[in-house]
């Protein structure tokens, strides 16, 4: 008796499982699933041998369906949408990756193990309930008849009349409906695969000559850099703001009396929580990239980038500093770079601040002295893209500020890194979580900034945003996915080019600066600083 209960209320509660963490109420689990009831009946209906395939092959399917609420939950949680089926699974892998690089290998190890053991108990256990209830109902036929018609009189009655335990509705269909939503999902996906290869193919300044692209950022060293979940919140969440807003008006101070200067406005970015490429492939494209085979398809296209439009100038030299990238990057094609740093190729022998492999300040001080210290070859200028990794959850440990010329090879990191919070202490942590990550910001935006005071020239420009807000944990449910992008010059004539654009004086936009797509930053600024478009269309 005891077993046929636990069986009973295993499938009623995978039946009726939301695929939200806020949605995880009691009134959830205490509704009447109409897919029981039709179950039931069909049950009583089959023969035995029919009957048991059915059970288990159900068992096994309503199993499939809860795992994709439980990846639903996660990616909620984590990066502000669903799971995709189609294109999802490959981000599998990355989150592992995170997770030993934050929690390491031994407890990664075992974490997998553990889910995969739980996978695959839900599977046989759900088969064999689905098996146990099947019998009983056969059983007791008489009785299971009965009780089915009064639950489905109940059901539709709740239904029709919209009856509702603390605002939850009593009849239930939640599987049913989450069925049809993958499907359509998959369906939705395949369409904008094929969709949206037409809409890689069409570009403004496809086919632009060098000459006519950014004419009015000629000889100017030009510096793109984007801060690893840099949102938003980092600006206007009472907890976290503070400390931020604090930092950015003091580095604006600090840069005005370098002599430099700044705007700043919104970007509504492409993803959420994670998944960084598609913020920076959103920015630099023009296209809204929001999926993994989206990226696919822009990266293996001949669209034009906005750093791949000062490669094609042919007065620029094109430099990216990738500290973030531990493996093969094919992607610097696509970006038009002549050439990239990558993890390994900075002379770092400090340790790792759990996800990222060094401190932005290094970062920064390895790009100066192997980069941006010498002067190209045949006379050109130069356009760098930097992606900074000191910000990227779970924020623990946080490097601090050292001496610029203390920095070395990364060995004075070794006991900051020491002496810093645990990432274990961090992760489950909200409160703890949100102020680690203000200081993170804070810690990036300064080593930027820093850097920008004591080597930048009067041709230094540079352009700096975040990718993303940060996860829902700390963003909040409902944040928006804006983030903050500034544009940082000594040179007036540079910032007078984007005086239509309403941009906040200074590295802090105001909250009712504009908000533009990321995805139009590329032809804003394409347009603001001379270029011509010439349309390529597929």
């Amino acid at each position: 008796m005891v077993l046929t209960v636990l069986a009973a209320a295993l499938v009623v509660a995978a039946l009726v499982l939301p695929n939200t963490v806020v949605g995880l109420r009691p009134a959830k689990f205490v509704r009447i699933p109409a897919e029981a009831v039709i179950g039931a009946a069909v049950m009583l209906a089959l023969p035995r041998r029919p009957r048991v395939v059915l059970a288990a092959v159900s068992g096994a399917a309503l199993a499939a369906m809860t795992v994709l609420n439980l990846l639903d939950m996660g990616f909620n949680q984590y990066l502000g949408r669903s799971f995709n089926l189609v294109l999802d699974w490959s981000l599998l892998g990355d989150a592992q990756s995170y997770l030993e690089d934050s929690l390491g290998r031994t407890a990664t190890l075992a974490a997998t193990a553990g889910l995969i053991v739980m996978v695959l108990l839900l599977f046989v256990l759900l088969a064999l309930s689905m098996v146990r209830l099947s019998n009983l109902l056969a059983r007791h036929t008489g009785t299971a008849t009965r009780g089915t018609l009064v639950a489905g009189v109940v059901w539709i009655t709740c239904s029709s009349l919209g009856l509702q335990i603390s605002g939850v509705p009593i009849a239930s269909d939640r599987t049913a409906a989450a069925l049809k939503i993958q499907a359509h999902r998959v369906s939705d996906t395949l369409r904008d695969e094929a969709e949206f290869r037409k809409v890689a193919k069409v570009d403004a300044f496809g086919d632009t000559p060098g000459a006519q692209l950014v004419p009015d950022l000629r000889g100017k060293d030009m510096i793109f850099t984007f801060i690893e979940s840099y949102g938003r919140s980092a600006i206007e969440d009472p907890i976290i703001a503070p400390g931020v807003d604090r930092t950015l008006d003091e580095r604006t101070a600090a840069l005005a009396k370098a002599g430099f200067h700044a705007k700043s406005g919104w970007l509504t970015s492409a993803t959420y929580g994670g998944s960084s490429w598609l913020g920076h492939s959103t920015t630099m494209s023009g296209l809204w990239v929001n999926n993994q085979q989206r990226y696919r398809t822009v990266m293996a296209s001949d669209h034009l980038s906005l750093t791949k439009a000062f490669e094609k100038t042919g007065a620029f030299d094109t430099v990216g500093v990738m500290p973030g990238v531990q493996k093969a990057w094919p992607e610097q094609s696509f970006y038009g770079l002549n050439k990239v740093y990558n993890a390994f190729e900075l002379g770092y022998r400090g340790p790792k601040f759990s996800w990222s492999t060094m401190p932005d300040q290094y970062a920064l001080q390895q790009y100066q002295e192997r980069v941006h210290s010498k002067k190209p070859a045949d006379g050109k200028a130069r356009m760098s893209l930097l992606i900074l990794t000191s910000s990227h959850q779970p924020w623990a440990p946080i490097p601090k500020m050292v001496g610029w010329d203390q920095l070395g090879d990364g060995s004075v990191f070794k006991g900051i890194q020491a002496a810093g919070n645990k990432p274990a202490d961090i992760i489950a942590d909200t409160t703890r979580s949100r102020q680690e990550y203000g200081k993170s910001v804070q810690y990036s935006v300064t080593a930027l900034t820093q850097w920008l005071e004591r080597y930048g020239s009067k041709d230094t420009v540079l352009v700096f945003l975040g990718d993303h807000q940060p996860i829902a944990r700390v963003s909040g449910n409902h944040a928006s996915r804006d983030v903050p992008v500034a544009i940082v010059a000594k040179d007036p004539k540079v910032l007078d080019k984007v005086d239509g654009w309403g941009w906040t004086d200074g590295l802090r936009p105001a909250h009712d600066a504009p908000v533009w797509k990321m995805s139009s930053f590329r032809d804003h600024f394409l347009t603001a600083y001379g270029s011509t478009p010439h349309p390529k269309r597929g």
